[in-house]
């Protein structure tokens, strides 16, 4: 009876030390908030738009695969709309492929925060995703605006990339432009051309920053490219996307 009693005692102390480390290894996660788009509307040309896939997939799994936790919210919350153009199989890469076969992010896109309800505190960073969708909701969206102020008052990394930066239009620390006087990059003016949407899009965001104060620099079109300013990391374009995410790792290590 001794023995079993004393067996017994270990199980449960040997239990209770796995569940403790686990508990500190949760503890010790990092947690990244990723903001997508509601808006499925590409202006008035009866198109569809949203966010681009692979300027969520390729940051998601760069940071998933390094221990990070991810949560995802929208304006709206629930399912946010993909830019049918980005799920094109002639955009295809690795990440759009793993995540088309990903029912674990397909369950939880469909039931993303709704961002009114989320707080900076119960994260370590937050990252935006482009596509066209953000024009016209997140970069007018109060609640974007004073979440992206928010993270980076309390000195935590506030990471965007393609049409993601224009999202800054609005925000202002202390009464100025957050990207006053800091290196910013994003989708530019002869990308928007290429693609032809710079009559559609309400703004250029190339223009935007700049005259917000924001030092824009660039890479050759469609070439990897992103830059940092302290907490502040903004990619050019889909092919950044894990550039961004690489910049931000360094940052919340």
């Amino acid at each position: 009876m001794k023995k079993i009693a004393l067996l017994a005692i270990i199980a449960f102390t040997a239990s209770s030390l796995t569940a403790s480390a686990q508990k500190s290894n949760k503890k010790g996660m990092k947690k990244v908030l990723f903001v997508v788009t509601s808006n499925d509307k590409l202006g008035n040309t009866g198109e569809k738009t949203g966010f681009w896939s692979e300027e969520l997939a390729a940051p998601y799994y760069e940071l998933l695969d390094q221990g990070v936790e991810i949560t995802i919210a929208s304006p709206l919350g629930g399912q946010p709309p993909i830019d049918p153009k980005s799920a094109d199989p002639a955009s295809a890469t690795e990440d759009t492929k793993r995540f088309d076969a990903d029912n674990v992010l397909q369950e939880k896109l469909k039931h993303t925060l709704k961002l009114s309800t989320v707080d900076q505190k119960d994260y370590d960073a937050v990252f935006y995703p482009g596509g066209h969708g953000p024009l016209w909701d997140l970069v007018e969206d109060q609640n974007s605006i004073d979440l992206i102020e928010s993270f980076y008052t309390h000195n935590k990394p506030v990471a965007f990339v393609c049409h993601a930066p224009a999202v800054l239009k609005n925000v202002k620390v202390n009464g100025e432009y957050l990207v006053k006087g800091k290196k910013v990059t994003g989708f530019t003016n002869e990308e928007e051309e290429a693609v032809g949407l710079t009559k559609v899009v309400p703004f250029l965001l190339e223009d935007a920053l700049s005259s917000n104060g924001g030092q824009f620099s660039k890479g050759p079109n469609w070439q990897p490219y992103a830059v940092e300013d302290g907490l502040l990391i903004t990619g050019q374009n889909p092919a950044s996307s894990k550039l961004v995410a690489g910049k931000l790792l360094q940052k919340l290590k």
